[in-house]
């Protein structure tokens, strides 16, 4: 019989290189998630990539085998939106992203638009990006004073055989062309995402513990918020990464597999 290891009230989990890589759940997470719900303990899914909805997480989720719906995931794309749409309701947008992006921004009333008459230009990790849209960018920033704001900071998205570009790159070109900001970025490790991600779970941070790959964000994020942090090594960071004795993880796990132990009598 599976029990949770550690006591925390509440789960954030990151979803690439934590929960699974590509297509294939990673060994050990669905049951390791399942004994968590079971214990009562609350799980939310917490992604930086803007190239899916939510209701696709989900569903990839339970395709997969660890049951979820829309209000168990969260990802940058929805915290963007209602960031915009809190700040500048109805707000002209012009969007470096892709479609499951543009929808969650018009889904919160904000109006995504393909010129650059706008208030806001919207950085994102985007596989179609071009010097077009590097172009529009510049226009809108120059020649309408539109403001500069990112979904997520990250270099690399982890891929089964190793790491494509991420949003970092995009936010880089715009940047370099406009010599202005891309702030804030709303994604992990932004407290603007963890403020949503405690209010969705229903706990304090100190009740809470952050679970994902990645130093700079997951971990970074659950510090600063006071959250417990949980390095996991099957996305981006490997054991003998050096920046982990910087970072300093509370724990550091091989796989959410170890989130769980045996607690058969007898047994350890």
């Amino acid at each position: 019989m599976l029990a949770p290891r550690f006591p925390h009230r509440g789960f954030i989990f990151d979803l690439d290189g934590t929960v699974y890589l590509g297509d294939d759940l990673l060994p050990g997470a669905a049951s390791a998630i399942a004994t968590l719900r079971q214990a009562g303990r609350r799980v939310l899914f917490l992604s930086n990539k803007p190239i899916q909805s939510r209701a696709d997480y989900a569903s990839k989720l339970t395709r997969l085998g660890v049951p979820a719906g829309l209000d168990d995931v969260i990802n940058s794309s929805y915290v963007l939106a209602r960031y915009l749409a809190r700040r500048a309701p109805g707000a002209r947008c012009f969007v470096i992203g892709e479609p499951p992006l543009v929808a969650e921004l018009r889904a919160a009333g904000l109006a995504p638009v393909e010129d650059a008459r706008v208030d806001y230009v919207v950085v994102a990790f985007d596989r179609t990006f071009d010097y077009r849209k590097l172009d529009v960018a510049l226009q809108a920033v120059k020649r309408h004073g539109a403001r500069l704001v990112g979904t997520n900071p990250d270099r690399t998205c982890p891929v089964p055989g190793g790491e494509i570009p991420d949003a970092a790159g995009m936010i880089g070109a715009v940047e370099g062309v406009t010599g202005c900001r891309v702030h804030p970025v709303v994604g992990k490790p932004s407290p603007i995402t963890v403020a949503i991600a405690l209010e969705r779970l229903g706990v304090a941070a100190p009740e809470c513990a952050i679970v994902g790959d990645r130093l700079e964000t997951d971990i970074a994020m659950g510090k600063a918020a006071g959250a417990a942090t949980i390095l996991v090594l099957t996305g981006i960071t490997r054991r003998d990464d050096p920046e982990i004795a910087r970072w300093r993880p509370d724990h550091v796990l091989a796989s959410v597999a170890e989130l769980v132990t045996d607690a058969a009598p007898g047994r350890r």
